[in-house]
């Protein structure tokens, strides 16, 4: 295939990638074949899979809105993949065209392909750095210059953490960004679960995860005692911590008979 001039040279275009997989699940226009045909692999194992990134990008829209209606102007995105199909400056821009965003991911083809989306914009930045290191993230120049952390921050960590496994501690890296927020923030995040996958869906959900080991994308799906463990320290906004699908949804019955695969939830730090 032709090589578009802006990827980095070390992007192997002939590998899936998780961010543009997303992108594909989301209806976007950044992805390849390849990631194309491995998404469809995906949904042959576990319909649900499709319909279950979506809930989780609605739940975005629907939780940094929320954040918006409370005041806040700037936006910490970890994880944040390919800012495309109503990420968060898309959401932001609409309510508050002033308002800051600084998108960060660790995956070079997820930088990339942001960065030239997001052009010269003035108001987003980008930043290839790794969630697991917070100090070095929240100390980035481009992150300092962007974002006043005395006043209230939205921390944004949609679908990421359920790539990291236990020996990572990811209870201790968002206590450790929550640290670093001023009182009036908020934390959004959604991470995957297998707590209401029947049992005789569970090959299903092995036979998904296989597919996205196969790209170095390994995922820990974690139960609600461990997903309400990441608010430590916050106070909860209602309805709390719920599948993604329920979390203020306009949706209303529209969960009937859906698998749900997330759970998510807001918390505001006093």
């Amino acid at each position: 295939m032709h090589r578009p001039r802006w990827i980095p040279a070390d992007v192997d275009l002939d590998r899936p990638n998780p961010a543009r997989i997303l992108d594909y699940f989301l209806g976007g226009a950044h992805n390849f074949a390849v990631d194309r045909r491995t998404a469809k692999q995906a949904v042959q194992a576990m319909p649900e899979v499709a319909n279950g990134m979506r809930a989780s990008r609605s739940f975005l829209r629907r939780a940094v809105s929320h954040l918006l209606d409370h005041g806040v102007d700037q936006f910490l995105d970890l994880g944040s993949g390919i800012p495309t199909v109503g990420n968060v400056h898309e959401i932001v821009h609409r309510a508050n065209p002033g308002a800051r965003v600084v998108y960060v991911d660790n995956e070079p083809i997820a930088v990339a392909h942001s960065r030239t989306i997001l052009g010269g914009n003035p108001l987003v930045a980008t930043v290839r750095a790794d969630l697991r290191h917070p100090d070095s993230v929240l100390n980035l120049p481009e992150v300092r210059n962007m974002i006043d952390f005395s006043r209230p921050v939205g921390l944004v960590a949609i679908a990421v953490l359920h790539y990291l496994p236990d020996a990572d501690d990811p209870h201790g890296l968002v206590e450790a960004y929550r640290d670093a927020l001023a009182p009036g923030s908020f934390m959004a995040i959604s991470h995957a679960t297998l707590d209401f996958v029947p049992e005789e869906q569970l090959g299903s959900v092995d036979r998904v995860e296989k597919i996205y080991r196969s790209i170095s994308a390994q995922l820990y799906p974690r139960p609600y005692g461990e997903m309400a463990k990441f608010f430590t320290g916050l106070e909860l906004v209602e309805p709390g911590v719920v599948p993604v699908r329920q979390w203020r949804s306009e949706w209303s019955d529209q969960n009937e008979g859906t698998v749900h695969l997330s759970y998510g939830g807001v918390g505001r730090k006093s």
